[in-house]
């Protein structure tokens, strides 16, 4: 591949700003990021988001790629069309659209990209109009992007656009901003020129935020859990979570639940790839242990291979947590609007029964309404 090779993008129309030609490891430009989507003089308009800057627009994007699922639900919610590649496609769990009238996404069209084999020549060959990307995530995690490897394909493919905000126990991220996700929300929106879908999203969302936290009980009867992820159907090994303010977490933040690790010497997969067993998960001893891994189980199925399981183990058995049987799945790590209220709503039931077991927090034919174009605007 030579320097001479321009595939037939929209480049002309879909280009990074003069205010930013110093590249894409800009970090701490708070100043700009919090600009919200502006005219310019010479685009359309434009949108901020650390680590990248400013990137103007003369059209919509319509093809994209995104880093994670939590960024294709975004783009769900905002009415466009799925991402053509994901980095991991079996993490975004499109079984939370199913009770949505008129919304699905087939994951099976889209492109795991992980699979592919992610560098300079996949993008190359998917040619879309935005990349939905920390380019700083792709330089620290995949081994064969570097810098230069970035700007060539922002100048000659798509401009990149994004932040790692699923979690905030990366240490490369320390040099910029993390957003919420609902920032994060905001962001996009600015580039899909989706401004009023995500303003009705960011109503919803506080509507339901606010009756769960009326109907909480106090922050010292709310329960403790461990957030771990596990990959056997009989595992000896977990591996720990903490309940941190990264958007993988945001459910049990909004529920009032207190972190079982926090008091703990117990290191983190995110930041040390640290495992523990049952020993010290006993130690631990969460009122909920809810484990990631397993998102396609339904609840059923989960408790007949897990809780059973755990029943019949020697040092499980004595964990408060199985003895009650409040072991449940905890979703996923990559949430955006639709599947944080799905998410939430499901930790809800299962963390305070006798308060919200069963009830429906979020008015699906609303959020359909919104992701389809019917709502009032």
């Amino acid at each position: 591949m030579t320097d001479e090779r321009t595939p037939p993008t929209r480049r002309d129309t879909l280009r990074y700003g003069g205010a930013v030609t110093a590249g894409l490891g800009l970090a701490g430009c708070s100043d700009v990021a919090d600009q919200s989507a502006t005219p310019t003089g010479t685009g359309a308009y434009s949108a901020t988001i650390e680590p990248v800057g400013t990137v103007e627009f003369d059209s919509v994007p319509e093809t994209w790629l995104a880093m994670t699922a939590g960024w294709a639900d975004m783009g769900i919610a905002l009415g466009q069309d799925p991402p053509a590649g994901l980095t991991t496609t079996s993490r975004y769990h499109t079984h939370h659209y199913e009770d949505i009238p008129g919304v699905s996404v087939d994951r099976s069209d889209i492109l795991q990209l992980y699979d592919a084999g992610i560098d300079k020549e996949l993008f190359y060959e998917q040619n879309v109009d935005l990349h939905v990307f920390d380019p700083n995530f792709l330089t620290n995690r995949v081994e064969n992007l570097g810098r230069a490897d970035i700007d060539e394909l922002a100048e000659k493919v798509a401009p990149f656009f994004g932040n790692t905000v699923f979690s905030r126990n990366y240490g490369w991220h320390d040099g910029y901003r993390y957003y919420t996700m609902y920032e994060a929300f905001e962001k996009l929106a600015d580039v899909f020129q989706e401004q009023a879908r995500y303003e009705a999203f960011a109503s919803l969302h506080e509507a339901v935020r606010t009756d769960l936290q009326n109907r909480l009980p106090p922050v010292d009867d709310c329960p403790s859990v461990a957030t771990v992820m596990v990959v056997s159907e009989e595992p000896e090994v977990f591996y720990p979570f903490r309940i941190e303010q990264g958007t993988g977490w945001k459910q049990w933040r909004d529920l009032g639940v207190s972190d079982a690790f926090e008091e703990s010497d117990v290191e983190t997969f995110t930041a040390a790839r640290a495992s523990i067993g049952y020993e010290k998960l006993l130690d631990v001893d969460p009122d909920y242990l809810m484990l990631y891994g397993y998102e396609s189980l339904s609840a059923t199925e989960f408790q007949q291979t897990f809780l059973s399981f755990f029943e019949d183990h020697d040092v499980a058995s004595e964990l408060t947590a199985v003895q009650n049987g409040n072991v449940h799945r905890a979703g996923g790590f990559y949430q955006g609007p639709i599947i944080n209220l799905s998410l939430t709503e499901r930790a809800a039931s299962q963390l305070y029964a006798d308060e919200f077991g069963g009830e429906q927090l979020y008015d699906r034919e609303r959020v359909a309404d919104i992701v389809t174009g019917t709502f009032d605007r």
